[in-house]
C-alpha cells in the first residue's frame, strides 16, 4: 500500500472526536468527585471513600488515554511532514506507530468504560437493596 497525505489526514477527525469524548468523561468524573467530596464532608461514609478510589483509577486511565491520543495525533502530523519531505519509509514507520498509539488509547478507553459500568451496577444494586 502506498502511503499518501490523505491517509494520515483521515486520523485527524477520528482523534479529535476521541479527544472530545475523553474530555467529556473527564468533566463528568470531575463533577462527580466534587459532589462526592461534599457528601463525604457531611457523612464520612466508607462507601464514598470507595467510590472516590474508583474515580481516581478512572481519572488516571483518562489522563493516559488523552496523552496517548495526543501522541497519536502528533505522530500522524509527523507522518505528513515526512511524506512532504519524501521520507517514505520513515513515514510508514511513524504512521504505524500512530495507529498503534490510537489502538492503545482506545483499549484504555474500553477498560475505563468497563470500570465505569461496574461502578454503576454496584450503585444500582445498592439502590435496589434499600427498597
Amino acid at each position: 500500500m502506498t502511503l499518501t497525505m490523505g491517509i494520515p489526514a483521515l486520523l485527524f477527525p477520528a482523534i479529535s472526536l476521541t479527544m472530545l469524548a475523553y474530555n467529556a468523561r473527564y468533566l463528568a468524573i470531575a463533577a462527580l468527585i466534587r459532589q462526592l467530596h461534599n457528601e463525604y464532608l457531611i457523612s464520612q461514609s466508607k462507601n464514598i471513600v470507595l467510590q472516590i478510589k474508583n474515580l481516581r483509577k478512572r481519572l488516571r486511565l483518562i489522563r493516559n488515554m488523552q496523552a496517548i491520543a495526543i501522541m497519536s495525533f502528533l505522530t500522524s502530523v509527523i507522518t505528513m511532514f515526512l511524506l512532504y519531505i519524501e521520507q517514505i519509509s520513515l513515514a510508514n514507520m511513524v504512521f504505524a506507530i500512530s495507529l498503534l498509539l490510537l489502538m492503545v488509547s482506545l483499549f484504555l478507553s474500553f477498560i475505563e468504560v468497563q470500570i465505569s459500568t461496574k461502578a454503576l451496577a454496584i450503585r444500582l444494586d445498592r439502590i435496589e437493596e434499600n427498597k
